[in-house]
């Protein structure tokens, strides 16, 4: 099975917040490669822009956040370029109100037919009618 995995949902593999565990399944199933993920070429910039945030937050050291930007280079789900992606973007951007960079991820799905996998709810109650599912029902 072929996902689209956003950074929001990823971020829990490194960190553990509510929906880990569930994210950690589907890190897992990549791992194996039972489960192939892909994402924009944005998500390890989110990523590590996420650990910064945590690391200001004094939720991890800047040590653990050094060792967690090395561990997402061992995992990273196959990069695609946004630059194609952006007039999608900026249309679903446009309608529903919802950042750029999260509707990089949709027009991705899109493009390529298969599902975006997130636990932002507010992309999949705006976007009801787009390839997302919850992170609860992979």
């Amino acid at each position: 099975m072929k996902y689209v995995i956003d950074s929001c949902t990823a971020f829990k593999w490194f960190l553990t917040e509510q929906e880990s565990d569930e994210a950690r399944v589907l890190r897992d199933s990549f791992r194996s490669q039972f489960t192939d993920l892909i994402a924009p070429d944005v998500f390890p910039i989110e990523i590590v822009h996420a650990i910064t945030r945590a690391e200001r937050q004094k939720r991890i050291t800047p040590q653990e956040g050094a060792e967690l930007v090395e561990d997402l280079f061992q995992i990273l789900p196959t990069l695609y370029p946004s630059l194609p992606l952006l007039p999608r973007a900026y249309e679903l951007s446009s309608q529903v109100r919802i950042g750029v960079y999260d509707c990089l991820y949709v027009a991705l799905a899109e493009r390529e037919g298969c599902s975006l996998v997130t636990t932002d709810q507010r992309l999949i109650t705006n976007l009801p009618h787009s390839p997302i599912v919850s992170l609860d029902s992979v």
